[in-house]
């Protein structure tokens, strides 16, 4: 059994599903899925719903999908077709428009053709999805999150927690939980930017993988880290980062968003296989 991660697809199914094909899961293998599967391409239900016909799927909440909860909250179900918005006040409203401008409407005009049954499943599997999981793979431990974690939170509960072995999922699970919400969903450079620290020197303590920055930014983001962040023709990648004497050689985190959210030209959607960091990519295409 081997465990992969995928993240940020942002409604490109054709590529998603292009590397699934090329990854071939097995019957027994995981697949984690860190969220956004929603939102800027053309097919955001697509997406979902071939991430859902998947038997060994985990899916974690993305901050598009937040956005969209929030905005629909306010809305109500389509009625006749659309959503009304002629009655929101002022925070609804900000709430709906927060979500058009994040490439909501893809989503948005999706979500109104659905029957009200299929509307109403659909919300309710995505009220449902964890904000965080854990995982095991050749023989390293990893926390799994759409965005990041906060370094100076993981520290804060390592100091009261000593002791405590977050190698263990159990225990890696109650770091997690301590998190706030919004950074799970929405950090970048108080992440990618600074080490975890929770990797010692002999390479032990769990790595934290991470979607929603795409590879693209984290030349930007992560100005100290000697990596690639795009590969030989410019698209987004896969990136490690903060391997070093201090980590044993062993990264503290892996970005996967392979920056589909920018459409054709940079934007592929990649998998990772946690058991040996190999890993597979589809390139966005023009209208895909």
């Amino acid at each position: 059994m081997a465990v992969y991660v995928t993240s940020d697809a942002h409604g490109h199914v054709r590529a998603l599903d292009e590397v699934l094909e090329r990854v071939s899961l097995g019957a027994g293998d995981e697949l984690y899925v860190l969220g956004d599967l929603i939102d800027r391409g053309p097919d955001p239900l697509g997406v979902v719903s071939l991430v859902r016909s998947l038997p060994n799927a985990h899916v974690l909440l993305g901050n598009h999908e937040d956005l969209m909860m929030l905005a629909v909250a306010r809305t109500g179900a389509p009625k006749d077709g659309a959503f009304d918005i002629s009655g929101l006040d002022y925070d609804a409203f900000t709430d709906w428009m927060n979500w058009m401008q994040n490439g909501g409407a893809a989503t948005s005009e999706q979500l109104e053709r659905l029957s009200a049954k299929e509307y109403a499943d659909f919300l309710g599997w995505v009220a449902g999805l964890p904000l965080y999981a854990t995982a095991t793979a050749g023989g390293h431990t990893f926390a799994l999150c759409h965005a990041g974690i906060s370094a100076g939170a993981a520290l804060e509960w390592a100091g009261v927690h000593a002791g405590e072995d977050l190698e263990d999922p159990a225990v890696l699970a109650q770091m997690l939980a301590a998190q706030q919400r919004d950074d799970l969903l929405w950090i970048r450079a108080e992440f990618w930017g600074v080490p975890t620290t929770l990797v010692d020197a002999n390479g032990h303590g769990p790595i934290v993988v991470a979607g929603h920055t795409p590879s693209l930014l984290l030349s930007v983001l992560a100005p100290n880290e000697d990596v690639a962040c795009v590969n030989d023709e410019g698209k987004g990648t896969v990136v490690e980062l903060g391997a070093s004497a201090a980590t044993g050689g062993v990264p503290d985190r892996i970005d996967v968003d392979c920056a589909a959210a920018s459409g054709a030209g940079p934007g592929r959607v990649g998998v990772l296989r946690l058991d040996d960091l190999e890993t597979w990519f589809a390139d966005v295409r023009e209208g895909e």
